[in-house]
């Protein structure tokens, strides 16, 4: 994590659809996603900060986060909000996770799942040792067991992880890990499931997978221009 420039703007309102979501309106009338940084004067990938009325607030690069892809293509629900918990699958060096950290608030807890050692030692470094609600856990997301006692039970899953099978890897964490009233999100990487199949087919693939393993499916939406062959679902737990 960097110390930053603070840009000043035009205007910052808050998204109609998503709680702890923000959009930025610059002097050119043009707008950009952001969130509320939790850990002001820092930036994290390079993103922007920009300040307001004595808050500031981080850009949200769309081709840097699936999340904020899906926010631009029209998602319609994202189970993430202030004081909410999150298990995320996947946290890399933290640009999403860092958001995530953002809109949960103080109030909220992100548990991070990362598996390489020196892309962890990034995410302590870099982000987590000036985000008090953020866990790092250095595991094996396939292996959910070896963590049980680090995690509480959570409000959502979220998952973005390079790997086959990658609603099946979600589904065992959602079975120990989610709340019975919890929601799932995962971005689904077609290239990473098979590079023989279409993109369609795979989604329909982990898509099925999701509803065997007791999931409703709530929504789905590809991440193109900003991700070539991914898509985004929301899920919930079936009663």
């Amino acid at each position: 994590m960097r110390a930053a420039d603070v840009i000043n703007v035009e205007d910052v309102s808050p998204d109609e659809r998503f709680e702890g979501v923000y959009w930025v309106k610059f002097q050119d009338n043009s707008r950009r996603l952001a969130t509320l940084n939790l850990s002001p004067g820092h930036s994290v990938y390079g993103e922007d900060l920009v300040k307001l009325h004595r808050k500031e607030y981080r850009l949200w690069d769309a081709y840097r986060s699936k999340l904020a892809a899906a926010i631009l293509k029209g998602i319609k629900e994202i189970p993430i909000a202030p004081g909410k918990s999150v298990l995320y699958l996947g946290a890399a060096s933290g640009t999403t996770a860092s958001h995530v950290s953002d809109i949960l608030g103080e109030d909220g807890t992100v548990f991070c799942v990362e598996f390489a050692q020196r892309t962890m030692r990034e995410l302590i470094e870099n982000v987590c040792s000036n985000r008090a609600n953020m866990s790092p856990i250095l595991a094996d997301a396939r292996h959910p067991s070896a963590y049980r006692s680090l995690v509480s039970p959570v409000d959502t899953v979220y998952c973005d992880v390079a790997q086959p099978e990658q609603a099946r890897l979600l589904a065992d964490n959602a079975d120990l890990f989610l709340k019975g009233s919890g929601s799932v999100m995962i971005a689904v990487k077609s290239r990473s499931v098979d590079v023989t199949m279409s993109p369609s087919s795979v989604f329909s693939q982990e898509k099925g997978t999701l509803i065997e393993r007791g999931f409703k499916i709530i929504e789905m939406v590809r991440l193109e221009p900003y991700e070539k062959d991914h898509a985004m679902f929301v899920a919930t737990r079936e009663p």
